[in-house]
């Protein structure tokens, strides 16, 4: 088969996007070209290699190209396609939002795993970014209501499309407030509280990878001298508004996770106190019961 005028074969502009990306791409700038047509196209990861000879229009060419061209300039593959994948959600992500992470999606497996036995109630995230965790609550979850909280308004825009995404249902369950930690929530009684948040130290930034400290966002990423403020907070305007026997459950560094552990100790308010561990063995979770 060959190209018409204004056409590209599929093989050719995977070759073409792999030498563009090849100094960026992790090992095999072959196979990150192949994905970045998967992904910009809507096709599973295994479509170029198998589609080699297929022509692809010149507007379809035209988007890949300019995906990447992003990715060669370093940013991030998720934020070079516009998409990320969160359990079996595709998310529309971009600078505005930090790009969800695999050992984040565990956070929603604990809450899960708490509320099961009995359907309904409140859950809230907090510092929701895409609207990932969620997102995922309200379509596997059983919640009556899920509230997604963020201090950035631009992060909600992003959140707000993605639960367009839903089907109907569960986006009607879905609803997005603007504030710091918790505050927009003071007259809730929640089931759970799950959060992602910053728990970086500010002097710790240098350190981060360069995908990282160059294009996502600080506000997500960043916070205090110790990187537990944050963490400190959400623990302590979260007992307020747990309903007795409703869950906490936070993401941690994993280098914090005793720490963050005996600020919800310390707090007096909370029991069943548990560190947990995430797909590579780290100390990655908090999960702490209202009393």
């Amino acid at each position: 088969m060959t190209a018409a005028l204004g056409e590209v074969l599929v093989g050719a502009l995977v070759a073409e996007v792999a030498d563009r990306v090849r100094f960026v791409a992790d090992d095999d700038p072959g196979r990150e070209a192949q994905d970045l047509l998967a992904a910009v196209l809507g096709q599973p990861r295994w479509w170029a290699a198998a589609h080699s000879v297929t022509p692809m229009p010149d507007a379809v060419a035209i988007r890949v190209r300019a995906a990447a061209a992003r990715r060669a300039l370093g940013m991030p593959f998720a934020y070079a396609v516009g998409e990320a994948a969160f359990r079996h959600l595709t998310l529309a992500v971009d600078a505005r939002v930090l790009i969800p992470r695999p050992e984040t999606e565990l956070l929603v497996d604990l809450v899960l795993e708490h509320v099961r036995p009995a359907p309904g109630g409140i859950a809230i995230d907090v510092g929701t970014g895409s609207g990932a965790i969620a997102l995922a609550l309200a379509s596997e979850g059983a919640f009556d209501r899920v509230i997604g909280i963020d201090v950035s308004t631009d992060a909600l825009v992003v959140a707000r499309a993605n639960a367009c995404r839903l089907p109907a249902p569960m986006a009607s369950a879905v609803e997005f407030r603007d504030g710091s930690y918790l505050a927009p929530a003071r007259d809730v009684r929640a089931r759970a509280v799950v959060s992602n948040p910053p728990y970086i130290a500010f002097s710790e930034a240098a350190a981060l990878p360069a995908a990282v400290r160059s294009w996502e966002p600080p506000v997500a990423l960043l916070t205090g001298s110790d990187g537990l403020c944050a963490t400190d907070a959400i623990v302590r305007e979260a007992a307020d508004i747990l309903e007795p026997a409703g869950v906490l459950v936070l993401e941690v560094d994993c280098r914090r996770a005793g720490r963050a552990a005996e600020l919800a100790a310390a707090d007096g308010r909370y029991a069943g106190i548990e560190v947990r561990r995430d797909l590579a063995g780290r100390d990655r979770y908090v999960v702490a019961i209202r009393r």
